[in-house]
């Protein structure tokens, strides 16, 4: 089936579903489920692919299981963490407090963006799976373990800080445990080391397409560090932690792991 049509078609179906997403977020008053409608949509897009595009088939399904059990887990941790009987993510209360009356149909958009975001993101997998060559290719299981270690990490960091938090002597306070020593943010760059995992299997097809196998790794990038990631995220924390967190700043990379410095 053309590539183009399956992106399109993948489109719509992730625009139909944001649509019924943003009339279960005007009863629940939690825009969280945006992320969760992201995570799941792409997981559903993925299959469409694997089971309609030309490509060796065994390489069809191992990155439609990568893209599957990737989203699915960071989807059903937003569920359970933002979402399920919980109350709305600061950052979507300060969007609505600025849209004002405007905010209803600035909210529809916002999550038709992301059902765009569904399709470009769909780009990088559906470009490795048209890939022709028997598998498994060096470039294969280069990628395949790149994945394996990028999503273990954010589930490692997802589990740390949330076992954390569940702590209630720890409400206000930083956490500084397991990974978090090492980054402010190790579950971003984890998420953002995820992508890369596609473009190293992208080096197994021709040159011409690898340059979109790119797209994720830099517009994820882009969101994390300049756009919805760590700019919101650390706003919210100087907000309502102030001096400790200002340390923390400090002393522990943003997004790269790394040692942390003295104060």
């Amino acid at each position: 089936m053309d590539p183009l049509f399956l992106l399109v078609t993948g489109w719509a179906a992730s625009a139909l579903l944001m649509v019924v997403l943003w009339m279960v977020q005007r009863r629940l008053r939690n825009a969280a489920i945006a992320d969760v409608g992201w995570c799941y949509g792409l997981a559903l897009v993925a299959l469409w692919y694997a089971a309609s595009v030309s490509g060796e088939p065994a390489r069809r399904l191992l990155v439609a299981l990568m893209v599957f059990l990737y989203a699915v887990r960071l989807g059903t941790h937003v569920l359970v963490d933002r979402v399920w009987n919980k109350a709305e993510d600061g950052r979507y209360r300060a969007l609505r407090l600025r849209w004002g009356e405007q905010e209803p149909l600035r909210m529809f958009w916002y999550f038709q963006l992301q059902a765009a975001a569904i399709a470009l993101f769909s780009l990088p997998p559906l470009v490795v799976m048209q890939n022709p060559h028997p598998p498994f290719h060096f470039w294969d299981l280069a990628g395949f373990l790149l994945w394996g270690a990028a999503v273990s990490g954010e589930a490692i960091a997802d589990w740390q800080l949330a076992t954390f938090r569940s702590k209630p002597w720890n409400r206000d306070r930083v956490c500084r445990i397991g990974l978090w020593r090492y980054s402010r943010h190790p579950n971003y760059f984890f998420e953002w080391l995820h992508w890369w995992s596609y473009v190293l299997m992208g080096l197994a097809i021709p040159m011409g397409n690898l340059g979109m196998t790119l797209i994720g790794p830099i517009a994820m990038g882009v969101a994390l560090l300049k756009v919805t990631g760590i700019p919101w995220t650390e706003a919210q924390a100087m907000a309502t932690r102030g001096k400790e967190y200002a340390t923390y700043q400090r002393t522990t990379n943003a997004f790269v792991p790394w040692f942390p410095r003295r104060p």
